[in-house]
């Protein structure tokens, strides 16, 4: 059973969680300040946090932090700041997503499911399906349903990558193009909206409205399998 630690002090939305993780077989554990969420955390080892920012003790950035120093688990931020900068911190800090309030429990469902679904990046299993095709992270190559292999270029491979194997998460676009092309450029955002639509054209099967390389507007992107 997948274990779910919710960090938040609103009693509404820690009873809406609770009653609808709890119907769909999540195991759920509760933390209403960011102490209690550390303490609760390193001793539960959950499999998932879903974090607000708003704490009354700790800033939501700082648990995000301090749960990084010691550990991997996927965390999704519900917080009720929806500045693009609030956004940028806690991603860059290490959540893996950031959904704002007020929320639909369907989409935070969804995004649950396709966190708790992504291998890590050490998994012994290289291939990735997208679409119609078989990446092999390991060999990197890309082969089409007859088989014929498709050619991408270094730079396509350093982006698409990150992406693939972390399935759900949302990858910034500071995060891509400072692994990519340095911290000289973490601004040049344009790089990525051409290689993106590159990248789509060779791997969609509407270019026009990606089904797999997702885009999460002023954020950064996602691979949805």
């Amino acid at each position: 059973m997948t274990r779910v630690l919710v960090v938040d002090d609103s009693p509404q939305i820690l009873a809406t969680l609770r009653l609808n993780l709890r119907a769909r077989r999540y195991e759920v554990a509760e933390a209403p300040t960011g102490e209690q969420a550390l303490r609760r955390a390193a001793d539960w080892h959950p499999d998932l946090v879903i974090l607000d920012l708003g704490l009354p003790d700790l800033d939501g950035v700082e648990v995000i932090r301090g749960l990084r120093g010691w550990s991997q688990v996927p965390i999704i931020v519900l917080s009720g700041r929806s500045g693009s900068g609030d956004k940028v911190d806690a991603l860059d800090a290490g959540a893996d997503d950031y959904v704002t309030k007020p929320f639909g429990v369907d989409e935070l469902l969804a995004r649950i499911r396709a966190i708790t679904r992504r291998v890590p990046s050490d998994s012994g299993t290289p291939l990735v399906q997208v679409g119609e095709f078989s990446v092999d992270l390991k060999r990197k190559t890309v082969s089409a349903p007859e088989g014929a292999p498709l050619r991408l270029t270094p730079t396509e491979w350093a982006i698409l990558e990150p992406l693939l194997r972390n399935p759900g998460r949302l990858i910034t676009q500071r995060q891509l193009l400072n692994d990519v092309w340095g911290p000289a450029h973490v601004k040049e955002t344009h790089y990525l909206r051409v290689y993106m639509a590159t990248l789509r054209r060779k791997l969609e099967r509407d270019p026009s409205r990606p089904r797999h390389l997702i885009t999460e507007p002023g954020m950064g992107y996602r691979f949805d399998p």
